[in-house]
């Protein structure tokens, strides 16, 4: 069974060209082994996407960026990680079952595809590799013709995503001559739909100096929160109805930066009895290689690659780690897409309390049975798509 909260998607793709580099790393292992490493390597990742641009939107899906590293490891002739590499491979097996079974709950596809031309032979372990472990799609493109080709990709990730990604790429380099690509859909429904008659317009506080006018939905019932004092920030947990979850974490005034840095919650349950958060939808648009060089991921960017176990036609190299995603956040429940192309503290009980998203805030969308983060940001400004 698969876990869902707000909608998102989002796609991933990695771009291969005929010169030598670059390569990824895996950082995961078996199990919940497996979840606890990728959700240290989702931290990691937000902290450098949030170090870019402090004032801008940020949502990325770390369970793509994962996928397609590790997917683009079956081809590597060296091993990334001290964990064996089919153990690895296993683990992201497991998690891509468990994501795609068939659930009334809550839709949940992800998925994985190689575009190749025919001239370049993949090599038959690497195929079947891909397809068992990663359950990837072949597909014969002709790269020599860029714009049909970019328009290939681009109304692939569109039918996968269900329309929420409608361009992932714009052009391709020349020597383009494969493509790794990891696309997630997510969408699910509130388990206490907020009602939208009590939708009412509401300032957002952008910064000391900036205010925007957004629909600000209401929920009028006791629902699950967590206080830190320490991090100086407030969660609150809504639950889908896949009992998957969306946590909201708004931090005290003027701790943003304060709790980026630390972004490690320690949780107590609380009950609040009204709870304002606005409706928005925000996209983001990542090009990955320096961020992940700088999270010590490098090897698979330089000469030194070797990814002679995808085929033996051509000495191929990491061009290019592009991500983007999409997320909507609404009264009925959580709409999104990624592609990636190559995201206790213990106190006495409080009073109950309202509780108003009308400034920046945290969100992460966590798959409770595969203990996965499907996506991580922060809202910034509600207004900017």
């Amino acid at each position: 069974m698969r876990t869902e909260r707000m909608s998102p998607l989002l796609a991933l793709g990695i771009l291969v060209n005929v010169t030598p580099e670059e390569q990824h790393k895996v950082t995961s292992v078996d199990g919940h082994s497996l979840a606890s490493s990728n959700t240290d390597f989702a931290f990691s990742l937000y902290k450098q996407l949030a170090l870019k641009d402090p004032n801008k939107n940020v949502i990325f899906s770390p369970l793509s960026v994962s996928i397609a590293l590790a997917f683009l490891s079956l081809g590597l002739m060296f091993n990334l990680t001290e964990t064996p590499e089919t153990e690895i491979h296993q683990g992201f097996q497991h998690l891509l079952q468990t994501f795609n079974q068939p659930s009334n709950q809550l839709q949940l596809s992800v998925g994985n595809a190689i575009f190749v031309p025919e001239e370049l032979k993949l090599l038959d372990k690497f195929r079947k590799d891909a397809e068992a472990f990663y359950a990837s799609e072949v597909l014969s493109i002709n790269f020599k013709d860029s714009e049909a080709a970019v328009k290939l990709i681009n109304e692939y990730v569109k039918n996968k995503t269900h329309g929420k990604i409608e361009k992932l790429l714009n052009d391709l380099d020349v020597l383009t001559n494969l493509i790794l690509l990891n696309y997630i859909f997510f969408k699910a429904q509130w388990k206490t739909p907020f009602n939208p008659n009590h939708t009412y317009e509401s300032e957002f506080h952008v910064s000391k100096n900036e205010r925007v006018k957004v629909p600000m939905m209401t929920l009028r019932l006791e629902t699950p929160y967590f206080r830190d004092e320490e991090l100086g920030c407030t969660l609150v947990e809504l639950t889908y109805t896949s009992n998957d979850s969306a946590l909201f974490i708004l931090p005290d005034e003027g701790k943003m930066q304060d709790l980026e840095a630390k972004l490690t919650p320690e949780t107590l349950t609380r009950h609040i009895d009204e709870l304002s958060l606005p409706r928005f939808s925000i996209s983001s648009d990542y090009q990955l290689r320096d961020i992940l060089s700088q999270l010590g991921i490098k090897k698979i960017f330089t000469s030194d690659a070797d990814f002679s176990g995808i085929t033996n036609d051509h000495k191929l190299a990491v061009s290019q780690v592009i991500h983007k995603a999409v997320l909507d956040v609404g009264e009925e429940g959580t709409e999104g897409a990624a592609v990636t192309a190559v995201i206790m503290f213990t106190s006495l009980p409080l009073h109950a309390l309202n509780i108003s998203f009308n400034r920046p805030f945290l969100l992460s969308i966590f798959c409770k049975e595969t203990q996965s983060i499907i996506f991580l940001g922060k809202v910034t400004n509600p207004k900017e798509a």
